[in-house]
């Protein structure tokens, strides 16, 4: 599903930032936009940056009703620092809490939580129930084999004398 993000630039709070960006809203079914302005409030401007398509994989979908189980179902957008007017470059938008950890986890990436409307969490919450297989605990049974009987790794049995009991065997002459 094409998702459009809306970013929203505002001052910044410190001298060290002169602006603060960050990403606000999603519209499911959103059509190609490149920095479009929606809206103007003073110096605080929000823009449609971006469309990138949400893509569910049935591998992900406990990842998915993880998402959905929180307080606040979620997508998070995935950003990275870009040169020219445009501050940062939308790589994609996921509803998976553990991918967005591990772009998180990188620190090359900005990740922003993002509230999913109420139309996209119907839609993933029917997909991931869909294609959730429920994964059977199997508890792993010890091996009853004693190891304590024989002491594995000392020394070299070719080796005769007790004096040196690690030392590598020596080529015999004859």
């Amino acid at each position: 599903m094409p998702l459009g993000v809306v970013l929203r630039k505002s001052p910044g709070v410190t001298r060290w930032a002169a602006w603060n960006w960050r990403a606000v809203a999603v519209m499911p079914g959103a059509g190609p936009a490149a920095w479009r302005e929606l809206r103007r409030d003073g110096d605080t401007v929000e823009f449609h940056a971006a469309t990138v398509p949400l893509e569910l994989h049935r591998a992900d979908a406990e990842a998915y009703l993880q998402g959905l189980s929180s307080a606040v179902p979620s997508i998070y957008v995935v950003m990275r620092e870009a040169e020219g007017p445009e501050a940062l470059q939308v790589l994609l938008a996921t509803a998976s809490p553990f991918e967005g950890q591990d772009y998180a986890d990188t620190s090359e990436d900005i990740v922003e939580k993002v509230p999913m409307p109420p139309g996209l969490i119907a839609w993933v919450r029917e997909f991931a129930e869909a294609h959730h297989e429920e994964e059977v605990f199997v508890k792993r049974r010890r091996n009853k084999a004693r190891t304590d009987q024989v002491e594995d790794g000392k020394g070299d049995a070719r080796i005769r004398q007790t004096s040196d009991v690690f030392r590598a065997p020596r080529k015999v002459l004859q």
